[in-house]
Order: structure tokens, then C-alpha cells, then sequence
């Protein structure tokens, strides 16, 4: 039987709501066809069992993808190898090079540190007296300071690269010359960063980076810069706009708000439980299968891609009770927010850590916080990988 594929991405919906699609795709059987913007047709896993699969059996491939015009989102056909498209052994190689840097263990003990970003960013806030905008003038800055400050980023460079980013992370309303000429920038402000770690080694992790790739030989050049690029614009994106979507979602609540200004232990499993709810982007990354497969009651041939979109397994009705509610009670919540599988995110403890630090202070520091506008008129990014609050304006 032919399955008629879908155009995708799917219309957009407003703010934070997900697409009514991944839904109905979620509760029919078997996989979705999509017909993906560029590459051709792709399979489409929404349902928790089949997305972990998908993201975790070595039967799919990242790595056939590069070079290769596969379906995909971005217009651009992936042409670098980097820690997003490798499998092992090389996935496994170059991740070993930072993986005890975001160890759980290490990241905790720069909870003090990111605790006092924290707090001088809202005395800033507090000082400047209301408006504010939740996203410039503290999501976004935390963001950027906590990898900057892991990474060895001169303050006085932070400024631009997240200009870059978001310009390199557009699939519409941007030229593709100028999404690959914001990666490109992206990519050379991090080689001149790593060729002053040669001649001024520190003990960072940028310096750790070069050690490994001049001293150990375990990075290519190549390998060095893209890991580098990654790190600098995935540490920080996903945060800032979780946080505010998050942010969002308890002011247009009222009742999650005040449940949380009466019992604040609440915040680490309220950031779980955000992050469940919170849909961070479209699909971008096709995984390849190395061999027909079964996904869900379908049988995927060798060749074909299969896309995962992470905020609808995150809503699975046979996973979650109550899957479309936000319930800072729930027991068991197996979210992949953070991804599943070897490319589950390396800087989920740090961002963890610095998402539960920025939502205590927030809520101890700020009770009486709400919306400066109605929330529709709240302004949410378009035509970009990570959806969240362009602006968050705020006042209390």
C-alpha cells in the first residue's frame, strides 16, 4: 500500500502549540510520510517507542547522510562531519574529548558560579525597574555566559557569535548564502579562538579542545573547529529558549506560577516536566537505515530515512497520563527533551543546572512577575529550527 506523504514543515502554529498533525500521526498506525522540503520523502516517528528506537539502534545511520542529498529541513546538504552526523567509532572518539567535562558530577560544581550570573543578571532586571524583556536581558545573556565561561570565550567576544547562530539555524526568510555565510562566521571565530589557545594554552575547554587535536592527535583540524561550533551554538540556543518558553507557560498559567511560589523544592521536577511539555523545533536530522527494518508496524527499507520529532513522542498518550498537561505531580516522566541514544545531549547537565537556578531565583525574587502584554500578543520566533519567545515582555 502506498502511503500519500505529507508537505512538511507543517503550517506553523501559535507560540507554543504543536502542530495538530504529529497527533493524529501519533495515534494512526504505523509510521507518516512526509515530504520534507529538500532530499525527497522521509518516514515520520512520533510515538516514544518508535522515536527511541529510531535515535538509538545502530541499524540507523547519521553519518550516511552527510554528503548525500537526503531528506531534510535546512537547505543546505550536510557535507562536514561533525558529533551530530558521526556514528561510532568515530562519534564515540571525538565525544570523548568533552564528555568529562559535562559529566553531571563536574557541571554541579559550577552551580555556585552559574548562581551568581543568576543573581546579577536579575539585579540588573530589578534595578532597571519594569518592562523588561525576560529574553535579552536575562535568558539569553545566562545562556551565552554559562557556555562562554565553559568554553574560555572572552567577554568581550560573546556579543556576536549569537547573531551568527541564530542567523545559521533559519530554514525560511533568510538566503541560503546567508544562513552558510553566518555557520561559516560561526566556524572562523572559533578557529581564531583555538589558534590563541595555542599560543596561550589555558586549562578551559576550548584549551582542552586544542590539547586534544596538537597533543593527543584525537581531533582532526576539521573535527577541532566543528566541535567547537557546536558547542558554542547548541550550548546556548536551546537553553535561552527554553527558558523563556518555559517562563511563558507558567505566566499564562497562573495556577503552575503560584504552585511554585508556595512549595519552590518543586523546581527541578517542574523543569522536567517543562521541558517535557516545551517543543523546542521541527525535525532536522534524518536517520538512514542501514538495512530493512521494522518501526512501528512498518517496514522501513534499507536507504530510506526516518525524522523523529521529539515534542510529540513527549506527549505519547500511552507513555504520559494526562500527556497534554503540564503536571508538576507526575511520577514517572521518561521525557527525551535531551534526546535518547549515543547524540543524547552532551550539555543537558549544564543545561539542567542552569535552567533549575534561573527558574528558583526567578520565582524567589520576582513573586508578583507576569505578562507586560496580553499573551497573544507575545512575539515567537518563525521560520527557525528552535521556535520559543522572540522578545518575553514582563513587569511586576
Amino acid at each position: 500500500m502506498t502511503i500519500e506523504a505529507r508537505p512538511y514543515p507543517f503550517p506553523e502554529v501559535p507560540q507554543l502549540d504543536l502542530a495538530p498533525e504529529y497527533g493524529q500521526f501519533r495515534r494512526a498506525a504505523g509510521l507518516a510520510r512526509l515530504e520534507m522540503p529538500y532530499g525527497g520523502t522521509a518516514w515520520l516517528a512520533t510515538k516514544l517507542a518508535d522515536v527511541k528506537l529510531v535515535l538509538s539502534d545502530p541499524r540507523f545511520s547519521r553519518a550516511a547522510a552527510v554528503g548525500a542529498d537526503a531528506p531534510r529541513t535546512l537547505p543546505m546538504i550536510e557535507t562536514t562531519p561533525s558529533i551530530l552526523n558521526l556514528d561510532p567509532p568515530e562519534h564515540t572518539r571525538v565525544r570523548r574529548v568533552v564528555a568529562r567535562t559535562f559529566t553531571v558530577r563536574r557541571i554541579e560544581l559550577l552551580r555556585p558560579g552559574i548562581q551568581q550570573v543568576v543573581d546579577r543578571l536579575l539585579d540588573r532586571m530589578i534595578e532597571t525597574g519594569p518592562p523588561a524583556d525576560f529574553v535579552t536581558d536575562f535568558a539569553l545573556p545566562l545562556a551565552i555566559t554559562g557556555i562562554s565561561e565553559l568554553l574560555g570565550v572572552p567577554e568581550d567576544q560573546r556579543s556576536q557569535f549569537h547573531v551568527w547562530s541564530d542567523k545559521a539555524t533559519a530554514i525560511a526568510d533568510v538566503p541560503v548564502e546567508e544562513i552558510m555565510a553566518a555557520q561559516q562566521s560561526l566556524e572562523t571565530f572559533f578557529a581564531e579562538l583555538a589558534e590563541k589557545r595555542r599560543a596561550e594554552p589555558t586549562d578551559d575547554l576550548i584549551g582542552t579542545l586544542v590539547s586534544a587535536r596538537d597533543d593527543e592527535e584525537r581531533l582532526s583540524d576539521e573535527e577541532l573547529v566543528q566541535l567547537g561550533t557546536v558547542l558554542l551554538s547548541a550550548g546556548h540556543e536551546t537553553t535561552a529558549n527554553q527558558l523563556s518558553g518555559y517562563l511563558f507557560t507558567l505566566l499564562t498559567q497562573p495556577e503552575l506560577w503560584q504552585r511554585l511560589r508556595d512549595e519552590p523544592a518543586l523546581v527541578p521536577t517542574a523543569v522536567e516536566e517543562l521541558a517535557r511539555i516545551t517543543p523546542l523545533g521541527v525535525v532536522t536530522f534524518g536517520r538512514i537505515a542501514r538495512e530493512d527494518l521494522e518501526v512501528g508496524g512498518t517496514l522501513v527499507r534499507a536507504g530510506e530515512s526516518v525524522v523523529c520529532q521529539i515534542a510529540a513522542a513527549n506527549r505519547d498518550e500511552s507513555a504520559f497520563e494526562r500527556s497534554g498537561e503540564v503536571d508538576f505531580d507526575r511520577e514517572a516522566n521518561p521525557h527525551i527533551s535531551f534526546g535518547h541514544g549515543l547524540h543524547h545531549c552532551l550539555g543537558a547537565p549544564l543545561a539542567r543546572v542552569e535552567l533549575q537556578s534561573a527558574l528558583a531565583a526567578v520565582v524567589r525574587r520576582l513573586p508578583e512577575l507576569r505578562l507586560a502584554v496580553p499573551a497573544e500578543e507575545v512575539p515567537f520566533k518563525s521560520g527557525r529550527l528552535l521556535r520559543g519567545p522572540r522578545s518575553l515582555p514582563v513587569t511586576w
